[in-house]
């Protein structure tokens, strides 16, 4: 195996010269999400963080209420969007072994907290919540709800698409999240009664920056230079190596953030650019689920391990696919032997949301014993278009090997 080779994580894609110059057919990506989701209203904005604080901007002036309900295990940058916006946070803890909500304290949060003011339910690893419970909940409450779909762009829900099914929902097309612009979002509004509210902050928010913008298009060029595996590992494990070295593993692991991130508006080049790889989405769907199939048809009849996948009902886009260890020591020992191989095995987040210690302000967690346990136990298998075959029979044997000892 190469000593730099390095496979990312994720499923990402890797920009093609023919889109960078590809002559524009007068399409633009507004009108692509637009098709694609069957919606009328929607932005693009300069991250799905900005685009979640947007809407959560916007509702503070639909109403009073000051606190939304966030799961327990999650991106910290949802929680920061609501620090931003001057919002309480209550945690909801997960299941046992799932992304999904639990429903009965979800409705205690929601009986017993009349502030509540949205729910905001995350689409994990591209797999679709329960989000019918989710809708019941908020509507006997009268809270909004908000699909964080941030890693589920083209994820379905009893054949509807991710994205369409709430109050609001947000994409994130960030870096080594498929569809990309280095560092972008879509923000979509799906009841028209609210279009001219969201409208309306985004004009009190949104700005130009032509410097910013200027950075993140030499960025947007070092990324598909540096997104394959011959140079991914100098930009990725070296920087992890390093911080690692510090005992730094949120730093490591990119989960060091804070609430001083951008809204200015994205340049018409970068949605271009967008524009011109939009055609390329299904088709690489197709690809990362193909590989966490053959995952899952190696490691179906393992003891000792679950895999997080979709219900029989929906469709999952699996930009990684998540395997949860009956023991944590058997998922450590299993990290550690191939974890810095260079295969794109990783985790899903370090911690509960409650447990990062930047996040301690505004957060109201009573109980998030479930997510504690899931960061333990949690491990990431890469479903990128760089995994070979070899990749990947070399990963389910490891694994099996591990549980075998």
């Amino acid at each position: 195996m190469p000593i730099f080779k390095e496979i990312p994580p994720t499923g990402g894609w890797p920009f093609r010269v023919k889109d960078l110059v590809f002559k524009s057919d007068g399409g633009s990506l507004e009108n692509d999400f637009k098709k694609y989701l069957n919606v009328e209203d929607l932005y693009i904005t300069y991250s799905g963080t900005a685009a979640l604080y947007l809407i959560l901007e916007s509702l503070k002036k639909i109403s009073p209420r000051k606190t939304i309900i966030i799961p327990s295990y999650v991106c910290p940058l949802v929680a920061l969007a609501a620090q931003k916006a001057g919002l309480r946070i209550k945690v909801c803890d997960i299941n046992k072994d799932s992304f999904d909500f639990n429903y009965d304290k979800l409705k205690a949060l929601c009986s017993e907290d009349g502030d509540i003011l949205a729910i905001v339910a995350v689409h994990l690893g591209g797999i679709a919540l329960d989000f019918d419970r989710i809708k019941e909940i908020a509507e006997v409450h009268k809270i909004f709800t908000i699909e964080d779909c941030a890693q589920a762009l083209g994820a379905r829900y009893k054949e509807k698409k991710c994205g369409t099914l709430g109050d609001f929902s947000f994409f994130s097309l960030c870096r080594g999240k498929g569809l990309t612009i280095y560092e972008g979002g879509v923000l979509v509004v799906n009841r028209k009664e609210h279009s001219e509210i969201v409208a309306n902050t985004l004009k009190q928010f949104v700005r130009k920056n032509h410097f910013s913008e200027i950075i993140k298009i030499a960025e947007l060029f070092g990324y598909w230079m540096f997104y394959r595996p011959g140079l991914f590992w100098f930009v990725f494990r070296l920087p992890q190596i390093f911080w690692n070295l510090g005992k730094n593993q949120a730093k490591a692991f990119g989960e060091e953030y804070d609430t001083n991130f951008d809204t200015h508006s994205v340049s018409g080049f970068r949605k271009s650019l967008g524009h011109k790889s939009f055609y390329r989405l299904e088709k690489e769907i197709q690809r990362q689920r193909e590989k966490a199939l053959f995952y899952i048809e190696a490691l179906r009849a393992v003891k000792g391990v679950k895999i997080i996948q979709e219900d029989s009902r929906d469709y999952a886009t699996y930009p990684f696919l998540v395997l949860l260890f009956d023991d944590a020591k058997k998922r450590n020992e299993l990290f550690t032997k191939i974890g810095s191989c260079g295969l794109g095995v990783s985790i899903v987040y370090l911690n509960a949301i409650c447990d990062y210690s930047y996040l301690k302000e505004g957060i109201i967690c009573d109980d998030c014993g479930f997510a504690r346990d899931f960061s333990k136990r949690q491990l990431t298998l890469s479903t990128n278009i760089f995994l070979n075959n070899k990749d990947a029979k070399f990963i389910t044997r490891s694994i099996k090997e591990v549980l075998s000892a």
